[in-house]
C-alpha cells in the first residue's frame, strides 16, 4: 500500500511540474491551453491550478474575452513566488572573490554582486548565505560553484580555494540552513550556461576548456545536450591527461609562450577525438585571441578539417557561469523524477 501511495504522490508531483512548465512557456494560459500543452485532462489541470493559486505560485488574472459562451479563467506563473541564489568562489591572480546572484524562479535578476576578501573560507560562505536569507526570506534554494571535483555535494581532494579542500560542503550547509543546497563543479556550470544560451535546435556536443594562470586546467563537457560527469564526477579533469608532466610542471610549462601552443593543441585535439564537439570554448588568463590562428592551424595538422569544431575564445565567462548556476538551482526545486529537462 505504501508503494501505491508513493507512486501516486510522485505522479501528482510530475503533473504539477508539467503544469508549471507549460504555464511558464505559455506566459499565460487557460485550463484548456495547458491541457493541450501537457496532455493532461482539463479536470486535472484545473485541480492543480486551483492548488497553485491557493499557494500563491500561480496568479489568476482577468478572464479571457469570450468568443461566445462562458469566458475562460486565465492564469500566469508567479515567478516571484520564491527566489534562488547562486554563489561561486574564485581565486584569480591572487584575488579572492565570492560572486553571487539572486533571481526569481524564471531567472530574472534581483541582485548581483561580488565581494573581494583576504581569504575565502567555509565561514565566509556561511556568512554570505546568512545575509542573503535575511535580506530575502523567500530564498528557497542556493547553488554553489567551486573549482574542484565535487561528488555528492562534497569537495573531493584539492580545491583551488585551499581552505575548501576535502570539505563536505553541501552536508554542512544543509545542517545550518533549512533550504535546498546544491554544490557543483565550476566548469560543468560554465559549460551548461554557455550551452543553454546557444538555443541549439538539436542536441549538440560542446566543451569549455579553462587555462587559468597559477592553477590547473579544467574542462566542462556536454555530449548530446547532457553534462558528462563520469562515474565519480572526475570527467573534464584534463590536467591529468598523459602529457608527460606532473600537474605542478604543467602549470609552469603552460605559462611559457613557446610551450603553451604545443600543450594546448594536445589537450584540444584529445577532446575533439573523444567527443567530436560542435564547439570548443577556450577561456582563462593564458588564452589570447591572437593565438587562435596558430592554434587552429596546429590542430588541423592532427584532426581532419571536416571534424574540426568551431573554436572560440571567451575572455569573460561570468554570465555563462551565473546562467548555469541559476539554472540548476531553480531545477533543484522541481520534483526528483526527471521529466523536467535537468542537465546536471
Amino acid at each position: 500500500m505504501e508503494q501505491v501511495i508513493s507512486n501516486t504522490a510522485k505522479i501528482k508531483q510530475i503533473n504539477v511540474e508539467l503544469v508549471k512548465e507549460a504555464l511558464i512557456e505559455l506566459k499565460y494560459g487557460t485550463k484548456q491551453s495547458i491541457s493541450n500543452e501537457t496532455g493532461l485532462s482539463v479536470a486535472t489541470c484545473g485541480n492543480i491550478l486551483n492548488e497553485l493559486v491557493e499557494s500563491g505560485e500561480v496568479i489568476e488574472v482577468d478572464l479571457e474575452q469570450p468568443s461566445g459562451g462562458r469566458p475562460a479563467r486565465r492564469f500566469i506563473y508567479n515567478a516571484n513566488f520564491r527566489y534562488v541564489a547562486g554563489i561561486y568562489v574564485s581565486d584569480k591572480e591572487g584575488i579572492n572573490k565570492i560572486t553571487y546572484a539572486v533571481t526569481n524562479l524564471v531567472g530574472e535578476m534581483i541582485e548581483e554582486n561580488s565581494i573581494i576578501l583576504d581569504d575565502i573560507s567555509y565561514e565566509s560562505i556561511v556568512s554570505l548565505i546568512g545575509k542573503l536569507i535575511e535580506r530575502y526570506e523567500i530564498i528557497k534554494a542556493i547553488g554553489i560553484g567551486v573549482p574542484a571535483v565535487v561528488y555528492e555535494g562534497a569537495i573531493v581532494g584539492n580545491c583551488d580555494i585551499k581552505e575548501l579542500s576535502n570539505l563536505p560542503l553541501q552536508k554542512q550547509l544543509e545542517e545550518l540552513f533549512p533550504i535546498e543546497i546544491i554544490v557543483e563543479n565550476d566548469m560543468n556550470l560554465q559549460a551548461l550556461g554557455f550551452y543553454r544560451k546557444q538555443n541549439f535546435h538539436t542536441n549538440k556536443s560542446i566543451a569549455i576548456i579553462n587555462f587559468p594562470k597559477d592553477n590547473c586546467i579544467g574542462s566542462g563537457i556536454i555530449v548530446d545536450g547532457h553534462i558528462i560527469k563520469g562515474n565519480t564526477n572526475f570527467a573534464g579533469e584534463v590536467s591529468y591527461l598523459p602529457l608527460g608532466l606532473s600537474q605542478e610542471d604543467l602549470i609552469k610549462e603552460l605559462e611559457k609562450g613557446d610551450q603553451f601552443l604545443q600543450l594546448a593543441v594536445k589537450i584540444i585535439t584529445s577532446i575533439i577525438t573523444v567527443i567530436n564537439p560542435a564547439t570548443i570554448v577556450l577561456t582563462g588568463e593564458l588564452v589570447k585571441s591572437d593565438m587562435m590562428g596558430d592554434l587552429i592551424s596546429a590542430c588541423l595538422k592532427i584532426v581532419p578539417e571536416k571534424h574540426m569544431p568551431e573554436i572560440t575564445v571567451r575572455e569573460n565567462i561570468h554570465d555563462d557561469y551565473i546562467n548555469g548556476l541559476v539554472s540548476v538551482t531553480i531545477e533543484s526545486l522541481a520534483c526528483d523524477v526527471q521529466l523536467v529537462k535537468k542537465r546536471i
